[in-house]
């Protein structure tokens, strides 16, 4: 009996290359694939992912398979984590017989606030992402992003105008190299959160209009603010490792937004170091 056609295709992925050139990152970009996701309390809750997938590619290869990078999204089973997206790049090292590789998981979580006088309930939307990426001489290291809105007060407009003070939304950036994964994302949220001049919610009541506004108002903050007891308030976190912490103002007088950045290392160096994927 003969064997079936398909058996005889050729794979040219696996055939070698000439030109004897490596390439850093191979894969599949921008696969929007459904997920859910465990809150601290314990709540699932769905959610849309965008996945990057890369490995490394020796020089004497011609390619590498891309029906795998799918076939591996369809193995998940459960809610995704950080813990999980480390598992994932694993498999995705086994699966390919690659040495180096990288994932990036981008989706937006929501958490249930309260009002801060009313008390009612409603939800907050986070950008997130997951990295999970291995270099061929380093170990795996596993990076969370997250981008926290929040309300920050000019602290000179305050000091040179005779009434109010200018305000605007900002958006605080955290993105950190996690050495024990138990760590949440309401917790990183939370600490963002407390650094502001105040936090924002979906919904507010008259009381709590009054609240946030006079809250901001003691509590002026510019971006180099930010930063800079965000910052300090990670460094003393000891689940967190390298990190970069960013604040942009969205300035409500200006047409323009105000940044601020810090980088710090566990190291000392202050400098993140930013390594291609070999």
């Amino acid at each position: 009996m003969n064997a079936p056609e398909h058996f005889f295709l050729p794979d040219l992925q696996n055939a070698v290359d000439e030109r004897e050139l490596a390439i850093d990152r191979v894969g599949v970009r921008g696969i929007r694939y459904p997920i859910t996701l465990v809150g601290s309390d314990g709540g699932v809750q769905p959610s849309l992912a965008k996945f990057d997938m890369f490995v490394r590619l020796p020089k004497h290869l011609k390619g590498t398979h891309m029906s795998r990078f799918l076939e591996l999204l369809e193995a998940i089973e459960g809610p995704v984590s950080m813990r999980s997206c480390s598992a994932l790049l694993a498999d995705m090292l086994t699966r390919l017989d690659a040495q180096a590789g990288r994932i990036e998981m981008q989706f937006t979580y929501f958490v249930r606030k309260l009002a801060p006088v009313s008390r009612v309930p409603s939800l907050l939307d986070y950008d997130i992402t997951f990295t999970a990426e291995k270099l061929a001489t380093l170990e795996q290291k596993t990076t969370l992003q997250i981008v926290v809105p929040v309300t920050s007060l000019c602290p000179c407009s305050k000091e040179i105008s005779a009434y109010g003070a200018h305000n605007q939304r900002s958006h605080i950036t955290l993105t950190l190299n996690v050495l024990d994964k138990s760590l949440t994302l309401e917790e990183m949220i939370g600490l963002a959160e407390r650094q502001a001049s105040c936090e924002v919610y979906g919904l507010l009541k008259r009381p709590d209009e009054k609240f946030v506004t006079e809250r901001a108002y003691d509590n002026p903050k510019f971006a180099e603010d930010l930063v800079r007891d965000v910052a300090k308030a990670l460094m003393a976190d000891t689940r967190v490792g390298d990190l970069v912490v960013e604040a942009e103002n969205f300035e409500s007088i200006h047409n323009h937004s105000a940044y601020a950045r810090i980088e710090h290392t566990r190291d000392g160096s202050g400098v993140v170091p930013v390594q291609p994927c070999h």
